[in-house]
């Protein structure tokens, strides 16, 4: 059970860390487009930065913590084991 949990909390990171990768890369292309004066989206990623991105850094932030925890607490409580 505790094994399943992990993974599928490994599973959710690992997908919400490619979607931070492309807002990143939304940001970047859009700002220098508009250095350049071409619309790539800078203002729409501006107005989805507050209700979209910062909870998902914030998740991704706090979801690796929380599985390196338990991966720790798991070694601690089971040295025997190797995950």
């Amino acid at each position: 059970m505790k094994e399943k949990l992990l993974n599928g909390l490994n599973t959710v990171l690992t997908i919400n860390l490619f979607f931070v990768l492309f807002s990143f890369g939304w940001f970047a292309i859009a700002l220098l487009g508009r250095s350049i004066n071409i619309p790539l989206g800078f203002d729409i990623w501006y107005k989805l930065w507050e209700p979209v991105f910062t909870p998902a850094i914030g998740i991704l932030m706090a979801g690796s913590i929380a599985s390196g925890v338990i991966s720790w607490i798991n070694r601690r409580l089971n040295p025997e084991s190797k995950s």
